[in-house]
């Protein structure tokens, strides 16, 4: 008899717990008890929370890492395209066998009770990690920290912190000060951590609890720096400067992840090759990637530019409205967005920088998603923000109201949410999410 496929696996756990989100370790510490603790058993461990930037700075972490002959596990979420992408072990996305016999094996010990979906998922990963040789493990936390299940490891490796910014308020806590605190959670005595560039606010809550938890502190501006020199990015701390191109990944803010993950490197004891791989080498989906073939760009004019960025916060939409900037300050035309966006997300916040460097805004809403914004009610939102703004029923009928009264070339980014940004690599030929 055929086992279950993973996609019928991964539905079936979906409905073992009522809710979506629900912050809490103990289901997960049940689970991996009854797992015989794959949690001690894991490579070196890096762990990773922030706000924005986790994705990206693991991507530069793992690309450092691996240009130094580490094999690396790597979990990461949510996935754009298939879920195999958030396992990827000793440098592969797992396949479909392993994770379909790995999700069975959960499910059964879990016998029916009560899990999240990230959490008996995550568990999932974590046995795989234990299993599988390799140098070091890179956990990108899934939302917050203190109580995401990722947190289960008592003494990784080093930990770090990219920005911190509002996001997931209903869960974390309603002021940047609850927020981070909720981030520092991944902190671990005599463990370091790696802080990215933050508000005074935020740096202020990390700094307290480090104290508290015994953690020492590798702090962007104090310990490590970074910046731009001449289209060069230059890092410099105690072990001397690094003079190296710039990111492979656009935008201000990838060269802030790229100071993270330098500095992450330096404390694991990479040479300055391995750092300058981390950002060539890095590929990361969905964040200011540019679609380079398949039927949502064959719908534009010749010559005509279609960007994908998955970003949905007020952070998101400043990084985004700097590349913008960078796109004007070359003397291009403004672009045309079209979004989509959760109704969890504050759309104002997001869109409020992006509304006055755009041509215009087609919105849409997100397919096969329940919690999206109406394509109507988030053009109202765009609107009220200042934008020219309208609706459109999907995202091919938004790129023929952007292109029907002109055949010249357009630059169009979609943007919004990572669920979007998932249906349109599925439709694009070279949409391959992780590579």
């Amino acid at each position: 008899m055929r086992s279950d496929t993973s996609d019928v696996l991964l539905d079936r756990l979906l409905t073992l717990h009522p809710k979506i989100i629900d912050l809490t370790l103990d289901r997960v510490w049940r689970l991996l008890e009854d797992l015989q603790s794959p949690e001690r058993d894991l490579p070196p461990v890096v762990h990773i929370a922030g706000t924005n930037g986790k994705g990206s700075t693991q991507a530069m972490i793992r690309a450092g890492l691996e240009a130094a002959g580490h094999r690396v596990h790597a979990y990461t979420s949510p996935h754009l395209v298939r879920f195999h992408e958030r396992i990827r072990l000793a440098g592969d996305l797992i396949g479909e066998d392993h994770l379909a016999a790995l999700l069975a094996e959960c499910e059964t010990a879990n016998g029916g009770k009560p899990i999240t979906f990230f959490e008996i998922t995550t568990v999932a990963a974590m046995l795989a990690f234990a299993r599988t040789p390799a140098d070091y493990t890179l956990l990108e936390v899934g939302l917050g920290g203190r109580l995401d299940a990722t947190n289960v490891v008592d003494r990784p490796a080093i930990t770090a912190i990219t920005p911190i910014s509002f996001d997931h308020q209903q869960f974390l806590g309603e002021t940047i000060e609850e927020i981070a605190a909720e981030k520092a959670g991944i902190m671990k005595p005599d463990v370091p951590c790696v802080i990215a560039p933050q508000s005074d606010a935020v740096l202020s809550v990390l700094r307290e609890i480090a104290d508290r938890v015994g953690a020492p502190l590798r702090v962007h501006g104090e310990d490590w720096l970074v910046r731009t020199e001449h289209g060069r990015l230059v890092y410099q701390d105690q072990d001397g400067l690094l003079d190296l191109d710039p990111p492979r990944l656009p935008g201000l803010h990838q060269q802030q992840n790229a100071g993270t993950a330098i500095a992450v490197l330096r404390h694991l004891g990479a040479d300055d090759a391995a750092c300058q791989a981390a950002l060539l080498r890095a590929d990361w989906p969905a964040r200011m990637q540019r679609i380079t073939s398949g039927p949502l760009l064959d719908a534009l004019p010749d010559g005509s530019e279609l960007w994908l960025d998955g970003g949905h916060n007020a952070a998101a939409g400043e990084a985004i409205a700097a590349v913008l900037d960078d796109w004007h300050a070359a003397g291009t035309e403004a672009p045309h967005l079209i979004v989509g966006m959760l109704e969890t997300k504050t759309a104002e916040d997001f869109l409020r920088p992006l509304a006055p460097r755009t041509a215009q805004m087609v919105t849409v809403a997100i397919p096969d998603t329940q919690a999206t914004y109406t394509a109507e009610t988030l053009a109202e939102i765009a609107q009220s923000v200042g934008a020219l703004a309208s609706a459109a029923p999907s995202v091919e009928e938004a790129l023929s109201k952007i292109t029907k009264d002109s055949t010249a070339p357009v630059r169009v980014l979609i943007c919004g949410s990572l669920y979007l940004a998932g249906h349109v690599l599925g439709r694009a030929s070279d949409g391959a999410a992780a590579a």
